[in-house]
């Protein structure tokens, strides 16, 4: 048994910041995952309805890594009730080359919420308008505040639209978007505004009916869908995805399983058509947003490439600045 680091969300979040490096991380994720060299099994998800809850099983394997994460990733939603996050989870990096443990990474859900943003980004950075004034975010929890945090750093906007079921909990989200970029950022009760005055809009709810709707696309728009990870989550009227100029997404399996391809398809629309991936867009093996003018929509499912690379830099960070706990064997 060789030794073990143990870092705790404490450590994490030294260690790890929502910056340009880890785009860069997330970004080189999924360049590999383009090169078809990556080793990543489908999703393993279970929901469990009696609790209003979700569990997802995320892994992949990536060239040239010493090693390779397995995270586990529980949501469940009825926890702010009792005074609890909805979200937590764990990531075990694993050597490469022998199997044997190699760090513990007790996160809660910070490098996934981290890993996620960046992704948004990333999508952002490819597809959306070369200028942005004024970005939209649908829903107003952590991912929410991080996902506009994210796209400010490749798309710099002035305004920020904030549109949730709840105007409380979206007051509060443009109070700290706000504070956090020195940009205006209000709440408005009508999602359809926000989406008109946007040129950028990200979506980050577990709605499983849509709340954005393809009457509002408009030109010059760009939309980023990260909440549909379930079979039963649907954000984006599934017309919306067929009218778009450019859909895209992070892995076509598992969009067509769990995200807005699945329920395009399921209406008949998308099928016999095969999406470009994010990570073939950033690998220049397909063209991103053609024209100013252009409609485009990416779809993040959320994939275990991401998840590895994020491990990775969190562990390599963390080691670097002498942070954590080591276990020896």
């Amino acid at each position: 048994m060789a030794d073990i680091a143990i870092l705790t969300e404490k450590d994490l979040r030294q260690a790890v910041t929502l910056d340009v490096r880890v785009l860069a991380v997330v970004e080189e994720a999924f360049r590999l995952l383009a090169s078809g060299k990556v080793i990543m099994p489908p999703i393993l998800s279970m929901e469990i309805k009696d609790a209003h809850g979700e569990v997802d099983v995320k892994t992949a394997y990536l060239p040239g890594f010493d090693n390779f994460a397995i995270k586990v990733s529980p949501g469940f939603f009825d926890n702010p009730k009792i005074g609890l996050p909805s979200l937590n989870g764990l990531m075990i990096l694993f050597s490469a080359k022998t199997g044997l443990v190699t760090a513990l990474l007790l996160d809660n859900g910070y490098l996934t919420d981290i890993r996620t943003a960046a992704a948004g980004a990333v999508a952002a950075k490819y597809l959306a308008p070369k200028k942005v004034e004024t970005a939209a975010v649908l829903g107003a929890g952590m991912q929410a505040r991080l996902q506009i945090i994210a796209a400010h750093l490749v798309r710099p906007f002035n305004k920020v639209l904030v549109w949730g079921r709840d105007k409380a909990k979206a007051e509060a989200c443009a109070k700290d978007i706000a504070k956090a970029l020195k940009v205006k950022a209000e709440a408005v009760t009508d999602a359809a505004q926000a989406v008109g005055e946007a040129q950028l809009v990200v979506t980050t709810t577990s709605a499983k009916k849509p709340i954005l709707r393809a009457e509002w696309l408009h030109k010059g728009l760009h939309i980023t869908a990260m909440g549909s990870d379930q079979a039963g989550k649907n954000e984006i009227d599934p017309r919306a995805v067929a009218l778009a100029d450019l859909y895209s997404c992070d892995r076509v399996a598992q969009a067509a399983a769990l995200g807005e391809l699945r329920a395009a398809r399921a209406l008949g629309l998308m099928n016999g058509n095969t999406p470009p991936e994010l990570g073939q867009i950033v690998a220049g093996l397909h063209p991103g947003r053609a024209l100013e003018s252009a409609i485009t929509i990416c779809d993040l499912t959320g994939t275990g490439a991401q998840d590895t690379a994020i491990a990775s830099h969190a562990y390599a960070s963390a080691q670097k600045a002498g942070i954590g706990t080591m276990i020896k064997s």
